[in-house]
């Protein structure tokens, strides 16, 4: 949707506490709504996992919206000509903030695992195929021996010859 459409329901919001910017957005008779709702849902949990922030702490302290991508298309007119219809995207861009500080200001540290090196996964998969030869070699010499320890004719010669019309 266009920044211009979508900056209506921003003034809404911006500098609410943000479980009354939610209750603001449910009622509102606006399509922006509804993404924008979405939106700072988002950025709440992002704050609660993250920063470990309390929901009930946290108020919008900035919140706008800037252009973004615009597609082009086409409209026929009178007389052979064509206008360009606009459809306007935008950004918006959300900055929460406490209502009282906690002093918190650092984001959580995830841990990063030790990057995986190529040749130990070509030592890997080398190991995964021996083995695996080494299990359909078993597998035919298991094949063979039935095979062998059968006598005469056996089911599908007598197909076959059928088939052939000799017997």
């Amino acid at each position: 949707m266009s920044p211009r459409k979508a900056r209506l329901v921003l003034d809404v919001v911006r500098g609410l506490q943000v479980d009354k910017a939610l209750e603001q957005l449910q009622f509102l008779n606006k399509l922006a709504a509804e993404p924008i709702k979405k939106l700072i849902e988002s950025a709440i949990a992002n704050a609660e996992h993250n920063f470990s922030l309390e929901r009930s702490n946290l108020l919008i302290k900035e919140i706008k919206a800037d252009g973004g991508l615009t597609l082009k298309r086409w409209m026929p007119k009178a007389h052979g000509r064509a206008t360009v219809i606009r459809k306007r995207g935008c950004h918006v861009n959300v900055v929460l903030a406490e209502i009282v500080e906690s002093g918190k200001k650092e984001a959580r540290k995830s841990k990063v695992e030790a990057p995986v090196k190529l040749e130990q996964v070509v030592a890997e998969a080398e190991k995964r195929s021996k083995a695996g030869a080494k299990k359909d070699e078993a597998v035919k010499n298991t094949a063979k021996t039935k095979t062998e320890s059968k006598s005469g004719k056996g089911f599908t010669n007598k197909v076959f010859n059928r088939k052939a019309g000799s017997k």
